[in-house]
């Protein structure tokens, strides 16, 4: 995935080495992710390689919007004008073209490969519009959302505190709550006629409401702002916030397994529950965004990891976009087999999405450099100006 800077007024500050490999961590979660789904085919799955790829994986897309926050703020000078029309620009460039390129490709793709063709003109604007050209393209949609209240995210980071972000945490918790688990506003969602023109809008409301993300992305953006004091915080308190990861961590694990021993879910059940959305996946989400920024900023790990998660970092924006691909070929292959996806299989399945997918990200990024109009349909790149 790819995120560039806001417009600057000032001179840049020194490149954040964290940012690039979170970035990388939340292409491979969202590769687990959707490798789980093809797992919870086989009835007999097991349960805790499950919570492996859809449980521990889920802080991979909020953790995103933290380091989109991050990367906007960091060299944004609060005081300074916001250019919000050269601003739109950048990201239009850098994300709505490779959105609707990639939209179209699937599209395209999708309709040969399962025979039902291209869709007609309205069908083809309500795919658009909530990002389901494919599963994985909602992500972009919502993105441009934030770009486009961006003048709001700046108020509101001008004006955080400690106080102001505590009362935003709960709000967060209690909207998300709300649409995800309200038993009464969901059978409302699920009654409304097919025809209903509000039905499609609120069954995809995690596709392009901002709210269930807003208090990660002005997370980021407050930390940036205040890097300094992030940077002494984290050094500081490394303890505690790895601690609060992995008591985090075990707690969202923790209500997953319950759904299933005690309260009887299905697996599926069981992960369309303890999700990122519900109140132990918030406060995972969050103390993974810190814990990660702390590892890779203070290298709490092997120093020979780096070129790997530069690697997994600078092609991840078009290792997510076409990860699908893999997948959809891997499983045709395992189909015609004729074998069923057991744990191992799974495994291995998963390694050979990700190697697939950086290897075509590689590719196309080295054909880029010869056909720029590639790397800027594709993934928003465009080539230095001289």
């Amino acid at each position: 995935m790819q995120e560039q800077a806001a417009t600057v007024s000032r001179p840049r500050k020194p490149r954040l080495a964290a940012i690039e490999y979170i970035r990388g961590i939340s292409m491979m979660g969202v590769i687990g992710i959707h490798v789980g789904s093809q797992y919870l085919a086989n009835t007999a799955a097991n349960v805790d390689l499950i919570a492996l790829f859809e449980v521990a994986t889920r802080f991979s897309v909020p953790i995103f919007f933290f380091i989109s926050a991050f990367g906007l703020f960091y060299n944004l000078d609060l005081n300074a004008p916001f250019d919000f029309r050269d601003f739109m620009k950048r990201r239009f460039k850098t994300v709505l073209v490779p959105y609707l390129v990639w939209s179209f490709l699937y599209l395209l793709h999708d309709g040969w490969l399962y025979g039902v063709g291209f869709p007609d003109p309205l069908h083809l604007i309500v795919l658009l519009f909530f990002g389901n050209a494919k599963y994985q393209l909602y992500f972009l949609v919502i993105l441009l959302w934030f770009y486009l209240l961006m003048p709001l995210w700046i108020w509101m980071v001008r004006h955080a505190g400690k106080a102001s972000l505590t009362l935003l945490l709960l709000a967060q918790i209690g909207f998300d709550y709300w649409s995800s688990f309200s038993t009464s506003f969901n059978l409302f969602v699920y009654s409304l006629p097919d025809g209903s023109i509000l039905k499609p809008f609120l069954m995809y409301r995690l596709n392009y409401w901002v709210m269930h993300y807003v208090f990660i992305f002005v997370l980021g953006g407050y930390l940036a702002v205040h890097i300094d004091a992030f940077m002494n915080f984290m050094k500081k308190h490394a303890l505690g916030i790895t601690t609060f990861f992995w008591v985090s961590f075990a707690a969202l694990m923790a209500y997953y397994y319950k759904l299933i021993d005690k309260t009887g879910y299905t697996p599926l059940e069981a992960i369309n529950t303890a999700h990122q959305l519900c109140p132990a996946g918030i406060f995972y989400t969050i103390a993974a965004s810190l814990f990660f920024f702390m590892v890779f900023t203070y290298q709490s790990y092997p120093g020979f990891l780096n070129p790997l998660l530069h690697q997994l970092g600078k092609h991840s924006y078009f290792a997510y976009l076409a990860h699908p691909l893999a997948i959809t070929y891997l499983g045709m292959m395992l189909q015609h087999s004729g074998r069923i996806m057991t744990a191992p299989i799974a495994i291995a399945f998963y390694f050979a999405t990700l190697i697939l997918a950086m290897l075509g990200a590689i590719l196309c990024r080295k054909l880029g450099e010869k056909l720029p109009l590639i790397n800027e349909l594709t993934i928003g790149v465009y080539p230095k100006k001289k």
